[in-house]
């Protein structure tokens, strides 16, 4: 009943719609600005290095990766991580992926809260968030309301995490078009390019922290239903 015949799971439908069309839209942008390259002819790595160095940062390392599903900023390493595809480019989208993640580089030498705040929970979050399901419906199968309430409670967990990191990946946006600006990267018509690019990518969080508002609204209307 859970999985087929529960009419709430229409709201997990809903929002793995959401999320499809929030990634088939940032795949469309990259592709587009990814042909379009920067007038400056600096590669993503150059950019990457030059942000980073401008700001004061000189103990994290670019590195090229491959295999990987995004690029991203490891703060336990050092190292801004960027996909071979975008390490070399000198388009606007492979620049402005690379600013974003100098951003999170630049947040986590700045004691940016949110990310620290983040750093701290994001195991919690993640255990609660895979298990709390599965404790639900043990739950249900048991008729055990302390076990619903338990894996709902753990589900919260990892809601909480995908909505914190709203303000995170927005800022380190924001932070990657001020400096890519400000530092005469870009200008024009290619800063409104790669704007394009990372309003497209935080709208992909945007859409992962809905589908998980609305899964745990659906498991709240079935522990309401269950004790009713």
């Amino acid at each position: 009943m859970l999985y087929y015949f529960d009419p709430t799971y229409i709201l997990v439908i809903i929002g793995a719609v959401i999320s499809m069309i929030a990634s088939s839209n940032v795949q469309s942008v990259i592709a587009k600005y990814r042909k379009v390259g920067s007038y400056s002819g600096m590669t993503a790595a150059e950019a990457a290095k030059r942000i980073l160095n401008q700001n004061g940062i000189y103990d994290v390392t670019v590195r090229m990766i491959s295999g990987a599903p995004s690029d991203y900023y490891s703060p336990a390493k050092k190292e801004v991580c960027l996909l071979q595809e975008n390490y070399n480019s000198t388009s606007i989208a492979s620049i402005g992926i690379a600013a974003h993640e100098c951003g999170h580089a630049i947040q986590d030498a700045t004691g940016y809260a949110p990310l620290l705040i983040q750093r701290h929970i994001a195991p919690l979050c993640s255990v609660g968030s895979n298990i709390g399901l599965y404790i639900v419906i043990a739950g249900l199968i048991f008729s055990a309301d302390p076990l619903i309430n338990i894996g709902i409670l753990l589900f919260t967990l990892g809601v909480f995490l995908t909505i914190l990191l709203l303000p995170i990946e927005y800022d380190a946006s924001n932070r990657a078009l001020r400096i890519l600006e400000g530092n005469h990267i870009m200008e024009g018509e290619e800063l409104a390019g790669a704007k394009k690019v990372l309003r497209a990518a935080g709208l992909t969080y945007v859409a992962a922290a809905a589908a998980s508002v609305l899964s745990l609204l659906r498991l709240l209307l079935i522990a309401n239903r269950r004790r009713r």
